[in-house]
């Protein structure tokens, strides 16, 4: 038992330093209204009230929705591929597999700055539409380019939960459903997609919270025009220097993923996906 102990002991170390310290700093600056300096601090609500105004509800209202919108694109491209993958032996899935991760070996900022060389005025997109003889389209700091990033860097994650889920199908299930007279429609939709429902739903809560919470790809791709919540964090704790408000938005924000998570606990208890 005591070895255990002294096998944990460096993880509660750095959990406790890195996770909950942190966790409970961010909980201080929220509730309170004393700046960077505690001393003078009292319990206040401003910062939370401060979120009602319009500036920073859009804030709100743009993050969810290109979350939305990055996580249903990441679905229809993801899913499809995921199920194409599982059509293949488990030799080459392995290959497919490491093909699709292998972008996430790249650095997120390194792999942010391609997409500016690929989409900007004078790119790789551009010089193509030249050669096609169509005329220049300015893409670079719009939401077209933030969604575009997004769901270029965020795709992997949600093909690896359905291939999970799709890769742990049992086909006799499948042979089943054509046996008792079902199509390939009737055997998708009430067979293969009603199995990969917990993949799909882990894929879809992992998406989405890092799509709101992003701060590199809109700061880059939205040239600051399209703020995000992960933006509009950094920006308060860099530089505005209003630790109580963008600890504030922080919590709010780790309340959602908590949520989710235990979401995903509940839809899935035994960790199977």
């Amino acid at each position: 038992m005591k070895h255990y102990r002294s096998m944990i002991s460096p993880y509660v170390l750095w959990a406790f330093g890195f996770i909950i310290i942190p966790f409970i700093m961010i909980m201080v600056y929220a509730f309170t209204d004393g700046g960077l300096s505690l001393t003078d601090a009292g319990f206040s609500l401003d910062s939370f009230a401060e979120m009602t105004d319009s500036l920073y509800f859009t804030v709100f209202t743009r993050s969810f929705s290109t979350g939305i919108l990055t996580t249903l694109l990441c679905l229809f491209i993801g899913y499809p591929m995921a199920f194409f993958i599982t059509k293949f032996d488990e030799r080459v899935q392995g290959t497919l597999i490491l093909i699709t991760t292998i972008p996430m070996w790249i650095n997120l900022l390194l792999r942010t700055y391609a997409w500016i060389g690929i989409l900007s005025d004078n790119g790789l997109l551009n010089s193509f539409l030249k050669m096609l003889g169509i005329g220049p389209v300015s893409i670079m700091y719009t939401g077209i380019a933030v969604n575009i990033g997004l769901v270029c860097n965020f795709l992997p994650f949600m093909i690896l939960p359905i291939h999970t889920s799709l890769s742990k199908m049992d086909p006799s299930l499948l042979e089943a459903a054509y046996d008792l007279g079902a199509n390939k429609v009737q055997a998708f939709t009430r067979v293969i997609f009603k199995y990969s429902i917990p993949g799909v739903l882990n894929g879809v809560i992992i998406t989405f919270l890092m799509a709101i919470s992003a701060f590199v790809i809109p700061k880059m791709l939205g040239g600051g025009q399209f703020t995000l919540l992960g933006n509009l964090i950094e920006n308060q704790f860099i530089s505005v220097g209003n630790w109580n408000f963008g600890a504030a938005v922080s919590l709010i924000l780790a309340i959602v993923i908590l949520a989710a998570i235990s979401f995903l606990k509940r839809i899935d208890p035994d960790g199977t996906v």
